[in-house]
């Protein structure tokens, strides 16, 4: 028998924030860049659940978050406190919070700072598995005092719907034979790999909700969303077979900025990238790699649109200069018609790198 535990913070940056700073408790917080006043630039890293009746959430614009905390303020309500982003605080917090998930049970992989999954099949009954989660939540309230809600479920799919199912401080166990009537009556995007665009064409044939889904066949499904879709067929059926991975790798460094004003200014754009590109070598020498096979950038414009470009190099780079000449082959388009053919201002741009190569992995010898 498999039991699988998601265990995810609740708005954990916000959570630490309010935390640390007894006078935020109980007002609606938000951390990411500076309002300035309505017309700061950057977005909202995380809110917490008070900020979010105000309709604040992560990944908006933070000039509109302010324009939301205003309105509530006319309407007599608490405005927002907007806290800058602290990441060292919150890894510090995350690798506490791991130490006490690994103390309970010995199979965990972290999927994020703020998220893990963990492997409860030796707890040998889910009442007992239940019992080992609710103690987990004990241990960090009362080490980190910081809420958080579990999911219960037969594979990670299931355990991680299940673990945003009642937040926050929520637990649910959701057993095997129950998987597909839990999955059932939900929208159509619990399901991992189902984004906005394609929530669009299945809203156009009348699928909201994953039962509408289950009408299709594996066939049917392949003819609508390619291959994908065979995947989507055991998916929507609670079927989800993917292992615990246990040994946490970075997988990926990257870097982005928000512009004081949207330009396209090629001189200016290349000037950032450069900068960007030597700040994220020098971190990828601080995690112990040595080369990236494969660069890539991100481009928001003035209207928010937002794409992404990379490519794999023949050989690996380890040098910002390298990485600078890589992205700027990926930036250029977007400065001229081929990517950007309205000429659209940029707000914004990124660079990452991937495939990263460990100190130890030496190209072998042919002789």
């Amino acid at each position: 028998m498999r039991i699988i535990a998601h265990i995810d913070m609740d708005a954990f940056y916000a959570s630490i924030e309010e935390r640390d700073t007894p006078r935020f408790h109980g007002l609606p917080l938000a951390v990411g860049a500076d309002p300035d006043g309505g017309k700061g630039r950057g977005v909202v890293t995380t809110a917490n659940y008070k900020a979010r009746e105000y309709g604040i959430h992560s990944a908006m614009p933070i000039s509109k978050a302010w324009q939301l905390s205003e309105s509530a303020k006319r309407q007599g309500k608490p405005p927002v406190v907007f806290v800058h982003t602290e990441m060292a605080k919150y890894r510090a917090v995350s690798a506490k919070i791991m130490g006490v998930i690994r103390r309970f049970t010995p199979i965990v992989e972290e999927a994020g700072i703020d998220e893990a999954y963990s492997d409860v099949s030796l707890a040998g009954s889910w009442d007992k598995a239940e019992e080992v989660c609710r103690d987990i939540k004990r241990e960090i309230l009362a080490q980190e005092r910081l809420t958080c809600s579990f999911g219960i479920g037969p594979n990670k799919l299931i355990a991680k719907i299940a673990s945003n199912h009642h937040k926050p401080d929520g637990l649910t166990v959701v057993r095997q034979e129950q998987s597909e009537a839990f999955l059932a009556p939900l929208p159509i995007r619990v399901i991992p790999g189902i984004g906005p665009k394609t929530e669009e064409e299945l809203a156009r044939l009348r699928i909201r909700r994953v039962e509408d889904l289950k009408q299709y066949s594996h066939v049917e499904l392949k003819q609508m969303l390619g291959n994908y879709g065979l995947e989507l067929y055991e998916k929507i059926r609670g079927r989800d077979n993917s292992p615990i991975e246990q040994f946490y790798e970075v997988k990926s460094i990257s870097e982005q900025e928000t512009f004081e004003e949207d330009t396209c200014d090629s001189t200016f754009i290349g000037e950032r990238l450069k900068e960007m590109c030597e700040s994220v070598m020098r971190r990828m020498a601080t995690e112990g790699f040595v080369g990236f096979r494969t660069a890539g950038v991100t481009v928001r414009f003035a209207d928010f649109e937002t794409k992404s470009r990379s490519h794999s190099l023949g050989m690996p780079g380890n040098s910002a200069a390298t990485l600078h000449v890589e992205a700027l082959k990926l930036l250029l388009p977007f400065l001229d018609g081929r990517e950007n053919p309205r000429r659209k201002m940029i707000r914004l741009i990124g660079v990452k790198i991937e495939k990263l190569q460990p100190e130890a992995d030496e190209t072998p010898s042919l002789f």
